[in-house]
């Protein structure tokens, strides 16, 4: 979290990151757009600084709490607090009012509530935080915080260790890739298919680049 709006990528950024995964740069920017059209940071007027753009997941919040403190305690919660904990999937705000919906859920279980949302431009949960080397939920959501450069970074060692996605990214098969990154519920929100609207416009727009240098 800063004041001062954190660095955005440049085309260098996605050039490099495209060859490390060894992919096409425009299917990278295809996954930014579909998952942050705004971009890896929203200015929170309430906060008066600018955060990474999130997405709490109350479902994901449910099955976590449920988890650690057992089937009992996570209903009684979703009976008291159904927009913060629930069996289904919702309640969305948008934009910097997700933040709000986070520290609600951070005053039941601190780490759980920073776990149970997707962080960043390429919207990754925050539950993947031991998986991707952090020492700490916190310590992912401070990179996180830090600029879309350090949010790209995550995105390409998140992509690393999983080879479906890995295959899917550099095959271009959106649909495999969306089901994987965003769950099977993927077709109802047609990630798939407006991934593979961006990447054709990314990819026109470089083949058009090219033409005039």
């Amino acid at each position: 979290m800063t004041a001062q709006k954190p660095t955005t990528l440049t085309d260098s950024d996605f050039i490099q990151a495209a060859k490390t995964l060894r992919c096409d740069v425009s299917a990278i920017r295809a996954v930014a757009e579909i998952e942050s059209p705004k971009g890896g940071f929203l200015y929170d007027d309430h906060a008066g600084e600018w955060r990474p753009t999130v997405l709490f997941e109350r479902h994901v919040m449910y099955r976590r709490y449920k988890d650690k403190y057992g089937y009992d305690k996570a209903i009684a919660m979703v009976n008291q607090c159904p927009d913060i904990i629930n069996t289904k999937s919702g309640g969305y705000i948008g934009g910097e009012s997700e933040h709000r919906r986070i520290e609600k859920a951070r005053k039941f279980d601190k780490d759980i509530g920073l776990e149970s949302a997707s962080w960043g431009m390429f919207q990754i949960m925050g539950y993947h935080w031991q998986a991707l080397g952090y020492k700490s939920v916190v310590d992912f959501v401070m990179t996180m915080s830090e600029s879309e450069g350090k949010q790209l970074e995550i995105f390409v060692k998140f992509i690393q260790e999983n080879n479906t996605l890995l295959n899917a990214i550099r095959a271009k098969d959106f649909d495999l890739f969306a089901l994987t990154y965003n769950g099977t519920g993927y077709r109802k929100n047609n990630y798939h298919v407006k991934m593979a609207r961006a990447n054709n416009k990314y990819a026109y727009m470089n083949k058009v680049r090219n033409a005039w240098n």
